[in-house]
């Protein structure tokens, strides 16, 4: 570039003033790590072996891009036709990419890969790939069983991209191996050699390798003595690694797929692992890699992961990342307002509109949905705004998209009553508190695997507050340790004092457990009051337990039974049975479980549901006796509680009745799916569900009005 004489004294003189003029810079975060970049597979159904990604702009709040599906084809790059556990890194020169991913399908069994997948980007978007047979590749490799959970790291000495994994080779532990990849990386150049064994001769597996403070941490997972996350520390990436014999997760619940990353302008670390027997993932902090603390609390996710790693990202790199695979509807679902019930948020593609269900009381004049946007997103209008006379029309814009604009709607939800997942909820009113209180299953785990209680109080059945784990299988209870559902609970005077007695289903048999509140703390007996069924009963599960005392002759009795209905009188003691006096009393084919017993008007009612509790057609029916224990007879359309489809509604039953008031006012509480997505979940819709009340009304002749299921829910009752 020439200059003038005249331009090249103004500015010596200027230099010599000591009046320098400052030459234009480059954007000073042009390659500032502003986000992060989550790189994930979601489960062990063929789809679900993917990868797919997500994005935060602060390492705690993450949303999942292309709507949650994957961003590259599993069947184009992979050998089995899924790939599991990604990790990503960023290379040397700042601007390539380098991913790999256990080339494996699940459904073929744990020890049936031999390979994985290396992958490489400039933009994040494009990827080449290549598939790397260990035993195909190297000689000496007959035995082995499988190639688990690959990561990449740029070994500075030997100016190459290091792999390393974990292999099984016959009757051996898994043990981490490394091999250095060609320049290309489409190939491993050098034979795969021992990096690290655990010195307990377990399984050693998912390693995961971060550079701190000039030492090299290797965390991994061990199994066989002992399961965890512990780490190993080296002075060189290769070798000499000494075992810090300490696990360092947060939580007593089965583990794996550590990753490790440092937060943007910041000396703190992330250390997270995938809770996978419990279907979430756990964050945890630290400044030391040694000392970490959970953090759950400030991590929010619309999407839930298996096994993945995190990249810090760049502004550009970000925006690229949005334009490709976020989506306008992506940003609507992120509404944050703690008055939202997160889990009933209803979006409409097609329609281009969206529901949000709001707590009771909410002020919908002046209400503002708090949109989590990145700040390249813009929409319009946002802040607080006027919902109480009916939807508000709301355009959000992102670079490089055609701008949308959708009819969003606010409106009182009252169900479900409780905000996340429960189920089979029993209801109590307390004379000693004049408050009612809520004992449902906890939901929510894989396969019905909660192990402890909660319980809910309200005086008006709208509002509930959480009175916390009441009984914890793990600590409270010896006899079992799994499975805990279904409870039911009774008040009863004893000596002049008010006792509870607390009933319920675990590891398939039914215990008892007393109280002097109903809050708790609750004591168990000590032992399963119903362990085995009846004799003439040969198929079932011991599960359900019902209370009910007769006001007639205050006698309690207790019910139970999957696939049948069994009743007993209750000792005086209420911890035990007659068992010379239990009955079977299945009311008819349709008996599948949850069995609900009150008394109205000189007849004894019995509820029970249909079918199964992952069907959509889960339901309730009802018949009634005169007596307690007697014969049950059916009234012609005794179904009671169904689905609405209309509505969204599914997988309506087992459900508990309440009396208010001291008037002849009656509700039902039930659970349904959560809504909407329960009616796409399949099975697991079964273990997410959601609890509701709703108006329940009789004829004059004293039959059951069939029970509108709603999402509006009750008012709250005076």
């Amino acid at each position: 570039m020439k200059y003038s004489t005249k331009y090249r004294i103004f500015l010596l003189l200027m230099f010599l003033s000591g009046k320098i003029i400052a030459q234009p810079k480059k954007d000073a975060g042009e390659k500032e790590n502003i986000a992060y970049l989550f790189t994930y597979f979601t489960g062990n159904a063929k789809g679900e072996e993917a990868i797919r990604f997500a994005v935060s702009s602060d390492g705690y709040h993450y949303k999942a891009l292309n709507n949650n599906n994957p961003v590259i084809s599993s069947e184009k790059i992979s050998s089995s036709g899924g790939v599991r556990d990604p990790h990503i890194l960023r290379g040397e020169d700042g601007k390539t990419f380098y991913m790999v991913a256990t080339d494996m399908v699940s459904a073929n069994g744990w020890d049936s890969n031999r390979a994985m997948v290396l992958l490489k980007s400039n933009d994040l978007i494009h990827w080449t790939s290549a598939v790397v047979n260990i035993q195909k590749r190297f000689p000496n490799n007959e035995n082995l069983l499988r190639v688990w959970a690959p990561q990449t790291i740029y070994d500075k000495t030997a100016k190459k991209y290091m792999v390393y994994w974990s292999m099984k080779h016959g009757n051996e532990p898994d043990k981490i191996y490394y091999a250095y990849a060609n320049a290309d990386f489409t190939d491993l150049e050098t034979a795969p050699k021992q990096l690290f064994f655990s010195p307990t001769n377990g399984s050693c597996i998912d390693g995961d390798i971060i550079y701190d403070k000039g030492k090299y941490n290797l965390f991994f997972k061990t199994e066989g003595n002992g399961n965890g996350i512990k780490k190993a520390v080296s002075d060189k990436l290769t070798e000499g690694y000494v075992l810090q014999d300490k696990y360092l997760q947060q939580t007593k619940e089965a583990v794996e797929g550590a990753g490790v990353f440092k937060l943007n302008h910041s000396d703190e670390y992330i250390l997270m692992y995938d809770v996978y027997m419990k279907g979430h993932y756990q964050f945890t902090r630290s400044k030391d890699l040694t000392h970490f603390t959970v953090i759950d609390q400030d991590v929010k996710m619309d999407f839930h992961p298996r096994h993945g790693t995190v990249l810090p990202i760049t502004k550009q790199e970000l925006n690229r990342l949005l334009k490709q695979w976020y989506t306008v509807e992506s940003v609507l679902q992120t509404a944050r307002n703690q008055a939202i019930n997160q889990n009933n948020i209803v979006l409409d593609r097609v329609n281009q509109t969206l529901y949000l269900p709001v707590n009771y009381n909410t002020d919908l004049k002046a209400f503002d949905p708090q949109f989590d946007i990145f700040n390249q997103i813009n929409i319009m209008p946002k802040g607080k705004l006027d919902f109480s006379k009916g939807p508000v029309n709301v355009k959000v814009s992102i670079p490089g998209q055609q701008p949308k604009t959708y009819s969003v709607r606010v409106a009182i939800a009252n169900n479900p009553v409780l905000k996340g997942y429960y189920a089979d909820p029993e209801i109590l009113y307390s004379n000693k508190t004049a408050k009612y209180y809520l004992y449902p299953t906890s939901d929510g785990f894989n396969n019905w695997s909660g192990t402890y209680f909660k319980c809910f109080s309200s005086t008006d059945l709208v509002n509930w507050k959480d009175e916390g784990k009441i009984l914890d299988l793990e600590k409270d209870v010896s006899w079992a340790k799994r499975n805990a559902w279904a409870p039911t609970i009774i008040e009863k005077k004893v000596n002049g004092e008010y006792k509870y007695f607390y009933y319920f289903s675990a590891a398939q048999k039914i215990g008892v457990a007393v109280a002097d509140n109903p809050a708790g703390p609750f004591k168990d007996s000590g032992k399963a009051l119903i362990a085995s069924r009846p004799k003439e009963v040969k198929g079932g599960q011991e599960i359900d337990p019902d209370v009910f005392n007769d006001p007639k002759t205050n006698k309690s009795y207790l019910y139970w039974g999957n696939g049948y209905m069994a009743v007993a009188p209750l000792n005086d003691d209420m911890i035990s049975i007659d068992t010379s006096a239990i009955k079977v009393i299945t009311p008819d084919n349709s008996f599948r479980e949850g069995t609900e017993v009150f008394y109205r008007n000189g007849k004894y009612y019995f509820l029970w549901s249909e079918d199964d509790t992952r069907s959509e057609n889960y339901r309730v029916r009802y018949g009634f006796s005169d007596s307690p224990a007697g014969k049950i007879t059916i009234p012609e359309n005794n179904l009671i509680l169904v689905k609405d489809a209309a509505q969204q509604i599914y997988g309506t039953g087992h459900n508990s009745v309440i009396k208010v008031n001291g008037k002849d006012e009656w509700y039902m509480v039930y659970h349904r799916f959560t809504r909407p997505k329960g009616i796409s979940m399949g099975d697991a819709a079964g273990y997410n569900r959601e609890v509701c009340i709703d108006k329940m009304d009789f004829n004059a002749d004293g039959t059951i009005i069939p029970v509108k299921p709603t999402v509006g829910g009750i008012k709250p009752i005076r």
